[in-house]
């Protein structure tokens, strides 16, 4: 059976081919586009994770996603909170979804305040010496083909010089001074949200209660980092779910198709060869069982091209744009794959059940 399936496989080799790439393509489509958008979330929960606050404290409009929503809230806010039992740091930051050149979030921060959280490790340059000075991380440094302290840096369509490069994980990719983008902006002295850090993580309760209970502040969001880490999820996030959803389905009717076309070719082609099979004694499970097979065998070679197929893209990627985000869960390999050899499969089971029904004489006579 199985020297039969590969023959018949081997005889054809350019449509063989042809639908294990189309099956590539169709693994290719999930990885990737997974790898981007599961890869975004996964940068953005670690980025959030390496700022060093405990608390963040946001106006009650705004989103649990960061950089939506402008600075509604005057810097002065910080001062309030400050005061509060238990509160060690604080620090106001402004974040901003630029669309000059690209996509981005600008952040804008109080660098004594904001470096109070957690320390950047600068890897070269330092701090911030006027207003149109920026920070920006090591993996954005080795974007553009490389940027170095001293160069000039355009954001939000100004011109900036580079005075730091620090370890990435600190929340953004790029910082400016706080009052640099809230002018910017045209909202001076306001913030989008503040970070606190507690003098201990035990008192974080009692920090919100007190937020709650300060005049002017008791509509205010508080929450723990780690409760806005977990929002950070495909669920939570709108439409985020039905698009991957909506690409996963494309991809699934893709090589459906591709493999039942190429199948019911196959099964026309070799009409005769299916007469002289069944006159032989082949019965119909057994005609079954080799088209599912050949089909099998194409969508696994066409699964596993594809998946060198998705490294190279991600390769490709990070060589001419390091800062993209694309990481695969690992459990997703292993659903591309499924999803890649239960289409096959189900795509050959029409042509493989016509071929089974086939009268061996109506079949030895086709010409």
């Amino acid at each position: 059976m199985n020297k039969l399936v590969v023959g018949n496989i081997l005889h054809r080799p350019l449509r063989t081919v042809i639908t294990a790439l189309a099956v590539g393509i169709e693994v290719v489509m999930i990885l990737t586009i997974v790898g981007v958008m599961i890869g975004t979330l996964q940068n953005s929960q670690s980025e959030h994770n390496g700022i060093g606050a405990d608390l963040i404290v946001q106006p009650p409009s705004a989103s649990f996603i960061t950089g939506i929503g402008g600075a509604p809230e005057p810097i002065a806010v910080a001062g309030v909170l400050a005061k509060l039992p238990h509160v060690a740091v604080v620090a106001p930051v402004t974040t901003n979804l630029s669309t000059v050149g690209s996509v981005e979030n600008i952040w804008g921060i109080d660098f004594k305040s904001y470096n109070a959280l957690k320390p950047f490790v600068f890897l070269a340059g330092g701090p911030f010496q006027g207003p149109d000075d920026v920070i920006i991380d090591d993996i954005f440094a080795r974007t553009g083909g490389g940027r170095h302290v001293g160069q000039t840096l355009i954001v939000e369509g100004r011109a900036f010089k580079i005075c730091g490069i620090v370890q990435h994980g600190k929340g953004g990719r790029k910082f400016i001074p706080i009052k640099t983008l809230d002018n910017i902006i045209g909202n001076p002295d306001h913030a989008s949200l503040f970070y606190i850090k507690s003098d201990d993580t035990k008192n974080n309760g009692l920090i919100e209660q007190e937020i709650k209970n300060t005049p002017g502040l008791a509509t205010f969001k508080v929450q723990t980092m780690e409760q806005l880490v977990s929002l950070l999820t495909p669920s939570h996030l709108p439409g985020f779910q039905a698009a991957m959803d909506s690409v996963i389905g494309i991809a699934m009717i893709v090589g459906f198709l591709v493999i039942f076309q190429s199948m019911y070719t196959a099964v026309m082609e070799r009409t005769r060869e299916i007469g002289i099979l069944k006159s032989l004694g082949a019965s119909k499970l057994y005609i079954l069982d080799a088209i599912l097979r050949e089909a099998g065998l194409i969508a696994a070679v066409g699964t596993i091209a594809g998946m060198l197929m998705t490294l190279a893209v991600r390769a490709a990627i990070w060589h001419f744009n390091p800062a993209f985000s694309f990481g695969i869960p690992g459990a997703w390999w292993g659903i591309a794959a499924a999803i890649a050899v239960v289409g096959a499969l189900l795509g050959s089971l029409y042509p493989a059940w016509k071929a089974a029904r086939k009268d061996p004489i109506d079949a030895l006579a086709y010409e």
